[in-house]
């Protein structure tokens, strides 16, 4: 898929601010707010925009733990009958299928330890396909972010060459 340079400022745009309007896109790229919601629009019947969400501060919701587990799975119903289920737990806040020893990697969200082992035994550990999971709790994080990095999208004329 390839993206001109307008669309690229449009999605750098969003991605900074979701709430933006088309008005003030169009301001800043000295367009008609008509041809931004247009391109919005595209970009979100193509699939390139998936959704708009706040990003909650996890220590001021209470969810200040952060971990990643490691899962291993015998896969009896497919391959991802394993991977709904654990993408259906609220405390999952991701599920990647992984090559290698384990199958799936979660990234999860907690209170603290207490809440931590909950999930892990109640939850994690309830779900018959799993043979084991190995935990690392994160210390700090230095950055986490779903913005794209825009820069290296190939724009109409990359590629035409």
């Amino acid at each position: 898929m390839t993206f001109d340079p307008i669309d690229q400022r449009v999605l750098a745009l969003l991605q900074a601010n979701g709430r933006m309007s088309n008005a003030e896109i169009a301001r800043e790229l000295g367009m008609a707010p008509s041809a931004i919601l247009e391109r919005i629009r595209k970009l979100e019947s193509r699939g390139v925009i998936t959704g708009y969400e706040a990003r909650l501060a996890p220590k001021k919701v209470g969810l200040g733990l952060s971990a990643f587990v490691f899962v291993r799975a015998e896969e009896t119903d497919g391959p991802s009958a394993t991977g709904e289920t654990l993408a259906a737990i609220p405390e999952v806040l991701e599920v990647h299928q992984v090559a290698g020893e384990d199958c799936y990697l979660l990234k999860l969200r907690a209170r603290d330890t207490d809440d931590l082992a909950r999930i892990l035994n109640e939850r994690l550990k309830s779900i018959k396909t799993i043979r084991g999971t190995r935990t690392t709790i994160v210390l700090g994080t230095l950055k986490e972010t779903m913005r794209m990095p825009l820069a290296r999208l190939g724009t109409e004329d990359e590629a035409a060459r």
